[in-house]
């Protein structure tokens, strides 16, 4: 009993099942913390945001808005999901390196850890894919 308790057989071993529950818990947060808010408040979003691209602040908030928006929930149901998780990848990094000047250690602030724990999910599910538990994969099986 000590010995199985140990090893943890008792968990399934399953990287369908680990792609699942990062993909969803990535998805939904980002949307959460990050996309409900350009989605129900958009003007108010433009308003406090600098134009630091020089693209203007409402392309800019609109690009962001796609990441946060449609590709975290598309990402988080497994649906176009290398596409949606390298889209917001590259919005995570923009803003990271360009907002937040690669900030990560900074005492007191947790922005930048946010980022780069969002980049690594995006990246992990971008490079191992949805796994089997995904629209994508129900898709795919039917071709």
């Amino acid at each position: 009993m000590l010995t199985r308790l140990l090893k943890l057989s008792f968990v399934p071993a399953s990287t369908d099942l680990a792609l699942l529950v990062l993909r969803v818990c990535a998805g939904v947060s980002l949307f959460l913390r990050h996309g409900w808010e350009k989605a129900t408040g958009f003007d108010g979003v433009v308003a406090r945001v600098p134009d630091f691209l020089h693209i203007g602040v409402g392309t800019m908030i609109f690009l962001a808005a796609v990441g946060d928006v449609l590709c975290s929930l598309l990402v988080a149901v497994g649906l176009a999901t290398r596409w949606a998780a390298a889209y917001s990848f590259a919005v995570i990094f923009v803003a990271w390196s360009m907002r937040e000047h690669f900030n990560y250690f900074e005492h007191g602030r947790q922005q930048g850890e946010m980022m780069v724990l969002y980049l690594i999910a995006m990246l992990t599910v971008f490079l191992a894919g949805p796994g089997r538990y995904s629209l994508d994969s129900l898709f795919k099986d039917k071709d």
